[in-house]
C-alpha cells in the first residue's frame, strides 16, 4: 500500500480547492486525469477518500486525516528538491576547508574573497590548524578538502598537486644579505636562523643534507607558527625561510624576500580530499576555482631593494 507522489498531490490539491475543476487546473492536468488519480489512490488504500456528488466534493474522514500528512511530505520533498537545485546552480551551499595557519592568513583569504564575488550565496568556512592535522580533518569528514604540503601517502585520502614553489629567504630591512645579488643556503650559516617545529623543518633539513652536506644550518630558535618566526625576524632576531605565497604577510612586516639558490629547494602543496566520497557542487566549484586562481597568480619573487654586493 504505497500511494504515489502524483496521487498524494491530487488529494492535497482537491482538499485545497474543493473542486475537481480547480484542482485539475492547479496541477495542470485534465479533470479526467485528476479523477483517475483519486480513484487509483482509493484502490491503493482500499478506502474512499472523497465523497462525490453533483453539487460538491467533500473529503471523507480518511481523506481529512491523510491530507495534512500528504501535504507535509510534499512540502518537505519540494523543499529538498529546491535546495538541491540551488546547490547545483551554486545559489546555495557550504564549503569547509582545512589549511595550515600561514596559508590561512595569506593565500586563502584572497581566494575566498575572489570566489565570493562570483558566488555570494555560498558560505566558505576556513579551518586553520597545524600542518600535521590537515589530512586528519579531511579523513574525519570535518572538512570537504584540505590544503597542505606533501605528506606520506595516507589510505582513503586523494592528493592533487596545487603548486610547487621554491624556498625563499626572509630578512629585515638593512640586513647584511640585502645587498647580495644572489643568496645561497650557505650564506644562512653566518646568521641566526629561526625555523618551524615539526615535519616542515625535518624535511627541509633532510633535503639540505642530501643536497649540500657541508651547510651547517642549525636553528637558534624553533617556533610553532610562521607568524611568530616573521615577527622575530622583524624584531631583528634572525632570518627565516618560507614559501612565496606568504608574501602578503612578509610585506606586512616590512621584510624582504629573496629566492635561495645552491640548491634551489622546492616544496609541493596539495589539495587533499576523501577517497571515493563525492563532493558537493559548492565544494567542487571552490576547488576548481582555487586551481585556476593559483594557476593565474604571479608567484615571482620580488627582489626588494636588491643591489649587487660591492
Amino acid at each position: 500500500m504505497n500511494p504515489t507522489l502524483r496521487q498524494m498531490r491530487a488529494l492535497v490539491a482537491l482538499a485545497k480547492t474543493g473542486s475537481f475543476t480547480l484542482a485539475a487546473a492547479y496541477l495542470h492536468v485534465t479533470q479526467a486525469a485528476l479523477s483517475g488519480l483519486i480513484k487509483e489512490l482509493e484502490l491503493t488504500l482500499g478506502v474512499r477518500v472523497v465523497d462525490r456528488s453533483t453539487r460538491r466534493v467533500a473529503l471523507t474522514e480518511v481523506g481529512r486525516e491523510l491530507t495534512p500528512l500528504f501535504s507535509k511530505m510534499i512540502d518537505d520533498l519540494d523543499g529538498a528538491l529546491r535546495d538541491i537545485a540551488s546547490q547545483t546552480r551554486l545559489k546555495k551551499g557550504v564549503v569547509r576547508i582545512a589549511a595550515p595557519q600561514l596559508m590561512s592568513c595569506t593565500l586563502l583569504p584572497q581566494v575566498i574573497a575572489a570566489y565570493r564575488k562570483l558566488y555570494p550565496e555560498i558560505q566558505v568556512r576556513l579551518v586553520d590548524c597545524a600542518v600535521e592535522n590537515v589530512t586528519a580533518r579531511v579523513f574525519s569528514g570535518e572538512v570537504d578538502c584540505g590544503i597542505g604540503p606533501e605528506r606520506d601517502p595516507t589510505a582513503q585520502i586523494e592528493a592533487a598537486v596545487l603548486f610547487e614553489m621554491p624556498f625563499v629567504l626572509v630578512f629585515p630591512q638593512q640586513h647584511a644579505l640585502e645587498r647580495r645579488e644572489r643568496v645561497t643556503w650557505s650564506d644562512l650559516a653566518a646568521h641566526p636562523f629561526i625555523s618551524l617545529q615539526g615535519q616542515f623543518t625535518e624535511r627541509l633539513l633532510s633535503d639540505m643534507h642530501h643536497s649540500l652536506r657541508e651547510v651547517p644550518l642549525n636553528p637558534v630558535n624553533e617556533v610553532t607558527f610562521m607568524t611568530t618566526a616573521l615577527a622575530m625576524v622583524s624584531a631583528g632576531l634572525g632570518v627565516t625561510v618560507c614559501l612565496p605565497y606568504a608574501e602578503p604577510l612578509v610585506r606586512l612586516h616590512q621584510l624582504h624576500m629573496r629566492q635561495l639558490h645552491e640548491p634551489e629547494l622546492t616544496r609541493r602543496f596539495f589539495v587533499y580530499t576523501r577517497d571515493k566520497r563525492s563532493l558537493s557542487p559548492a565544494a567542487d566549484s571552490f576547488i576548481a576555482f582555487l586551481f585556476k586562481f593559483v594557476e593565474s597568480h604571479n608567484w615571482n619573487i620580488p627582489l626588494v631593494n636588491a643591489q649587487p654586493a660591492p
